[in-house]
């Protein structure tokens, strides 16, 4: 019972200090500014879009982020994330499935070219 209420403190905790519009951005660092704001500009937003917007944008990669991975932990294998998992979550989903198949596909490549060009470059 007391963990219960230990948990349901830390969510509360992590809502206060999550930042954005409300002026609490400077708590916590900032990891994806650089990339959502050459993102928007390339969606069609300003080329220095409000730092406002790319706050809760980022707001909400990490909420996204942080819930796929608490739902990847908990099917498959107890408390490991494997590709596997990222992609039954999103099997429903038909252009981030699409996405995710692509972006395997072209890891695989990439993959075998490296294996190739080192083999070239140094014969096994």
């Amino acid at each position: 019972m007391a963990e219960e209420e230990d948990e349901a403190g830390f969510d509360d905790d992590m809502d206060d200090g999550a930042g954005g519009a409300d002026g609490n951005h400077g708590k916590r660092k900032r990891l994806f500014s650089k990339e959502l704001r050459c993102m928007m500009y390339g969606f069609g937003d300003d080329q220095n879009p409000y730092t406002e917007s790319v706050d809760i944008l980022e707001d909400l990669v990490i909420e996204f982020v942080t819930e796929m991975t608490h739902k990847a932990m908990s099917i498959g294998r107890q408390g490991r994330v494997q590709v596997e998992d990222i992609v039954f979550l999103i099997r429903k989903d038909p252009r981030k499935f699409a996405r995710v198949k692509d972006l395997l596909t072209m890891n695989e490549e990439l993959k075998r070219a490296r294996k190739a060009f080192d083999e070239a470059n140094y014969g096994s």
